[in-house]
């Protein structure tokens, strides 16, 4: 089949209405909103620089491993500020949005792929939380071992 301009032009006008349609979803906004909060808040914002200027100087000693004199304090103090980090509330709550902004993601790329064909792959669909056959999405219709 080949498209006509017409055609191509309703197309590209159909994804920018459903790119639209995404950034003024409930889940759009509720990212943005938590995305705000990291860094406004001022507890959120030290707790992640904090934890940005230790896992810099940890990758400073990944470089040496355990024979760095310093190995275990920063292991020990990296692996503490991560934890206060992912304990604060805003934190948690942007990481709920940003999983649910991506699986509406996921869903809209599922059907998209799906009105083209069942043997489009899909991004995501074969991903460790999704049911399917691990390989190409199709819960293993396609042959692949699932």
């Amino acid at each position: 089949m080949i498209a006509t301009t017409i055609d191509i032009i309703n197309v590209a006008d159909a994804a920018e209405e459903l790119g639209d349609m995404i950034l003024h979803s409930e889940q759009a906004r509720n990212y943005q909103e938590c995305y705000r909060k990291l860094y406004t808040v001022e507890t959120v914002k030290h707790k992640i620089d904090a934890f940005s200027r230790l896992k810099d100087h940890y990758e400073d000693v990944q470089r040496f491993g355990r024979y760095h004199p310093d190995y275990k304090k920063i292991m020990l103090e990296t692996r503490t500020a991560k934890r206060e980090m992912d304990m604060d509330e805003h934190v948690a709550a942007f990481r709920r949005a940003e999983t649910d902004l991506q699986q509406l993601l996921d869903d809209i790329s599922l059907l998209v792929a799906r009105s083209v064909s069942e043997q489009v792959k899909v991004p995501g669909a074969g991903s460790v939380f999704s049911s399917g056959c691990g390989s190409c999405g199709t819960g293993g219709s396609c042959g692949c071992s699932a």
